[in-house]
């Protein structure tokens, strides 16, 4: 699967390992940056992030910042974006399920860099399933 992935200053260690563990998995990731634990305005990396699976020039998107707040609304300004802040596998699968979410938020200051790999790879193996959640997602845009 073709991921866009961004951070900021506190999601780039989360980012890297994330890359490193999805490319093993065989996915390609489009790194939309930070580079460095340096500090840096989220909006710079969501954006580009959102855009690309706006356009579809990837499937799914990724992003991590210390909330996962400030990634969340930035990429929700995005139409026919819908990214979902999770802190649980759980919340991961019910954000794809339910709400056909295609961009999952981690908040780096509050989970493990291992649970932060286990709601990623609950988001990208969950699909959404439609029907009366369909209509739903259908009224989310204005």
């Amino acid at each position: 699967m073709k991921i866009a992935i961004g951070a900021d200053h506190a999601g780039f260690e989360y980012k890297e390992k994330l890359i490193a563990e999805l490319n093993a998995q065989g996915h390609t990731l489009l790194d939309f940056g930070t580079n460095s634990t340096d500090s840096v305005d989220y909006p710079d990396f969501a954006h580009p992030t959102a855009s690309s699976v706006e356009k579809k020039e990837t499937e799914l998107g990724i992003l991590i910042c210390g909330s996962a707040n400030g990634v969340a609304i930035t990429a929700n300004k995005h139409q026919g974006i819908r990214a979902a802040i999770c802190w649980l596998p759980e919340l991961a699968a019910l954000a794809r399920q339910h709400n056909n979410a295609n961009i999952v938020c981690i908040p780096a200051r509050f989970i493990s860099a291992t649970e932060a790999l286990k709601i990623v790879n609950t988001f990208l193996s969950t699909s959404f399933e439609g029907g009366r959640h369909n209509r739903r997602v259908e009224k989310i845009s204005c």
